[in-house]
């Protein structure tokens, strides 16, 4: 019976307790609720929107003023990248035809002395007197199996 009664004031003690933090929870979200209406009184959606769309069009306005800035000043000059480039490999080719007209004919360069003394013929039929050699012996060995 005891443990019983225990049981059940430990239930009722948690049933108050929870009761207890359901009603600060509720409060506080009261109070949020309240702030958050309080924050939006002077905000509607025409008027983010609008918000939004002067930012959008600052930010352009930035952009442009930023490309205009960084354009090269050619005081009133205005270059055609394509003649220029044009112009660039006319001259290149000017100078590659410069260089190639003052090419000079072939140089003479000294041979070499030719040695007076008559070289050597080379030793080959030793080595085809080896391998008869060579053979006799495999032909010697062949006829003793």
């Amino acid at each position: 019976q005891i443990d019983g009664t225990l049981s059940t004031i430990e239930f009722q003690r948690e049933a108050l307790e929870n009761a207890n933090t359901n009603t600060e929870v509720l409060k506080n979200m009261g109070f949020a609720a309240k702030a958050m209406k309080a924050a939006h009184d002077n905000m509607d959606i025409d008027k983010v929107d609008e918000l939004m769309q002067d930012i959008a069009e600052q930010q352009e306005l930035a952009d442009e003023i930023s490309t205009a800035i960084s354009k090269p000043v050619g005081f009133g000059e205005e270059f055609d990248e394509d003649e220029l480039m044009a112009e660039l490999e006319e001259l290149e080719q000017e100078e590659l035809d410069k260089n190639l007209l003052e090419i000079s004919g072939p140089e003479t360069v000294p041979l070499p002395n030719v040695p007076s003394i008559s070289i050597p013929s080379k030793p080959g039929k030793k080595k085809e007197e080896e391998e008869d050699d060579d053979m006799k012996e495999l032909e010697a060995w062949a006829g003793t199996m």
